[in-house]
């Protein structure tokens, strides 16, 4: 934490009862931004926040997602991290490592643009029917279900490439098409549109939990960065600086997002791969320890990933000028009730 204070330049200055700015969630479009908050600009520019946010990302680590699928599918062949790139490079080459990018990049996408943006209808959303005061106390379980709701949609957007990419990434060599042209019509000529989403239930079980610890403990470690180790208020940090606390904030969240979202992901890749099996069967096969075959890369993968999404995305809300408020703090209003309001 020492060195991520030290990236920022200017000491702390003391903050005036006057100049404290409250967190502002009406930002009109001026020659600041490009759109007023909350409106359906505003919206569609987030979630092409989020397109580039998700889509780029998962396309970049298909070589570790490839590797960690086959790890949690078949332990007896790949034993680790390291023996899974040096058997599918010797068996397949070093292009080997990006089967399955195609059905990756499209799916993420498409989930992208929903998690996202639809995490900011949410989120306002209920913060008005909660009203200003309540969205402040209980803004964690604001976070949380604001989240849980974009994902449930999120995940319909993503299945039926999900289904793809672990087909691709985990059949044996040969028996089972490498491109997405050929594999969606054979899973299509086999098992139907079932076939797409057979696997959203124990999805929903990954991503929903993965989700709800990605935003509401990056929101929350924001708040924590801001108030106890960056020496100066958020305002006065430039944009780069900022996004600097985004990154850190980011990787913590995405450790934590691994964790709890790992049995789950473990599931969809065994369903996935082993055609008619329910998760029941897949938990009994697997095993409590099997469960969590994995982990080590997915932790790697995911706190990078979670890392560079949220760095991505707040990059783009930057670079297309949206309303970016501050992290929360407590209205007037409440800071009077508790007899906190400076005269």
């Amino acid at each position: 934490m020492d060195r991520l204070a030290s990236l920022f330049s200017n000491p702390i200055k003391p903050i005036q009862a006057e100049e404290v700015k409250t967190r502002s969630m009406n930002a009109a479009a001026t020659e600041e931004y490009s759109c007023e908050f909350g409106s359906g600009k505003y919206y569609a520019l987030c979630a092409v926040g989020g397109a580039l946010s998700c889509g780029l990302t998962h396309t970049a680590v298909t070589p570790l997602d490839l590797v960690k699928c086959r790890l949690q599918v078949n332990k007896e062949k790949y034993k680790n991290l390291g023996n899974g790139f040096k058997l599918t490079v010797a068996e397949q080459g070093a292009k080997g490592l990006m089967l399955g990018w195609a059905p990756t990049a499209i799916g993420y996408t498409a989930q992208g643009i929903c998690k996202f943006g639809f995490y900011e209808v949410f989120k306002n959303t209920y913060a008005g029917m909660m009203g200003e005061e309540n969205a402040f106390l209980y803004r964690t379980s604001l976070y949380l279900i604001a989240s849980a709701s974009a994902e449930f949609f999120a995940d319909i957007a993503l299945s039926p490439m999900e289904a793809c990419k672990v087909r691709m990434q985990t059949s044996g060599l040969g028996t089972f098409p490498t491109t997405l042209r050929e594999a969606a019509p054979k899973i299509y000529a086999a098992e139907g549109i079932a076939g797409f989403y057979k696997s959203l239930v124990p999805l929903w079980g990954r991503q929903i939990p993965y989700t709800m610890m990605k935003f509401a403990c990056f929101e929350r470690t924001v708040e924590a960065l801001y108030a106890n180790v960056v020496p100066k208020p958020r305002d006065e940090c430039s944009k780069s600086e900022q996004l600097v606390v985004t990154f850190a904030a980011g990787y913590i969240a995405g450790v934590f997002c691994a964790i709890v979202s790992h049995p789950a992901d473990t599931v969809v890749s065994y369903m996935n791969k082993a055609s008619g099996s329910g998760i029941g069967d897949a938990v009994k096969a697997l095993g409590f320890k099997g469960l969590w075959g994995g982990l080590g890369p997915r932790i790697i993968m995911i706190g990078t990933l979670t890392a560079l999404q949220w760095f991505i995305y707040d990059g783009v809300k930057v670079q297309l000028r949206l309303p970016r408020p501050p992290p929360a703090s407590m209205p007037e209003s409440l800071k009077f009730k508790l007899g906190l309001a400076q005269d």
